[in-house]
C-alpha cells in the first residue's frame, strides 16, 4: 500500500493535520512528519558511523540533538535530522519517517532520494522523491501517512482534506500546469505533436527526476527505464520528456545552491 502525503504550509499546520489523523485512529506509528529546518551546524554535529557520511545523520532510536526540540507536539517518537542534496537541512519525525531512512528502524544516514530509489517496503514510490523534495524546497512540510489497506488510505485523504492539507497529487498537477507551456514550445519546436504526445512526454519527464537517475545520461539510465516504463522507453516522446526532466533536475538543485550561496 502507497503512502498518503499532505502538503502543509507550516509546521503548525502539519501539527494540526497529525492531530486530526490520530483522532480518526491512526496510530502514531503509522505517521511521520518531514519538515525543513534544523541548522548545519547541528546535522553536522551528530556524530556518524565509519560507513556513513559526515552530516546525513547517524542516530539509533532517540532524538537528534536540541534540533529536534523543532519537533515539539507532534509525540511521534523517533527523528533523524539529515541533508538532502538539493534541499538543505530536513527533520524527519516518527518511527515510519525513520523506515523511510533505513532499515529495521535504524536511520542509515542516507537522503531521502537515496532510500527510496526503489520502490520500497514502506510504499514510497520512487516517481514521488522529487515532488517531495520540491515541497520540502519550498519550505512546506510533509505529513506521511503509512496506511494497512485502502479503507485506511480513503480516512487518511479525508482527515487530511479536514486538515487544510494540500495532496501530493494536487502539488504535482499544479507543478506539471506550471511548466507544460515551457514544455510544449519545446517540443513543438522539434517539429512535433505536444497535444498527441503529452501524456507520453509527461512520463518520460518524471522519469528524469527518479532519484535512481540523478546525474545520469539516457543511456546510462536505459536498463532501469526498461524495467519500470517497458512500453514507453523506447519512444520520442517519452526520450524527449526524460531529457527535458534530467534538465530541470540539474536546474532546480543549482538554483539552490546559488540561493543558498547568495544567502550564506
Amino acid at each position: 500500500m502507497d503512502t498518503i502525503v499532505g502538503v502543509f504550509r507550516s509546521i503548525e499546520a502539519a501539527r494540526g493535520g497529525v492531530s486530526q489523523l490520530t483522532s480518526a485512529g491512526f496510530r502514531k506509528r503509522q505517521l511521520s512528519v518531514l519538515f525543513p529546518g534544523a541548522s548545519e551546524e547541528e546535522i553536522h554535529s551528530i556524530p556518524t558511523s565509519d560507513t556513513e557520511q559526515p552530516g546525513m545523520g547517524g542516530a539509533m532510536g532517540g532524538v537528534v540533538g536540541a534540533a529536534l526540540g523543532m519537533a515539539g507536539g507532534f509525540e511521534l517518537g523517533a527523528g533523524v535530522a539529515l541533508l538532502i542534496p538539493g534541499v538543505g537541512p530536513v527533520l524527519a519525525i516518527g518511527i515510519a519517517g525513520a523506515a523511510l531512512f533505513g532499515v529495521g528502524g535504524a536511520f542509515g544516514g542516507t537522503a531521502l532520494g537515496e532510500a527510496a530509489e526503489q520502490d520500497s517496503t514502506v510504499g514510497v514510490p520512487a516517481d514521488e522523491v522529487f515532488f517531495y523534495e520540491d515541497a520540502l524546497r519550498q519550505g512546506r512540510s510533509l505529513v506521511i501517512v503509512m496506511p494497512k489497506n485502502a479503507a485506511e488510505a480513503e480516512k487518511a485523504r479525508k482527515a487530511l482534506a479536514l486538515a487544510e492539507a494540500e495532496s501530493l497529487d494536487a502539488a504535482r498537477e499544479a507543478w506539471w500546469i506550471g511548466l507544460r507551456d515551457a514544455e510544449e514550445e519545446h517540443y513543438r519546436a522539434l517539429g512535433e505533436n505536444f497535444a498527441k504526445d503529452q501524456d507520453t512526454y509527461r512520463e518520460g519527464f518524471i522519469a528524469g527526476l527518479r532519484p535512481e537517475c540523478r546525474g545520469k545520461t539516457l543511456a546510462e539510465a536505459e536498463e532501469c527505464l526498461r524495467n519500470v516504463y517497458p512500453d514507453l522507453w523506447d519512444t520520442k516522446p517519452f526520450r524527449a520528456g526524460f531529457e527535458r526532466g534530467l534538465a530541470h533536475r540539474q536546474r532546480v538543485e543549482a538554483d539552490a545552491a546559488r540561493s543558498k550561496y547568495l544567502v550564506g
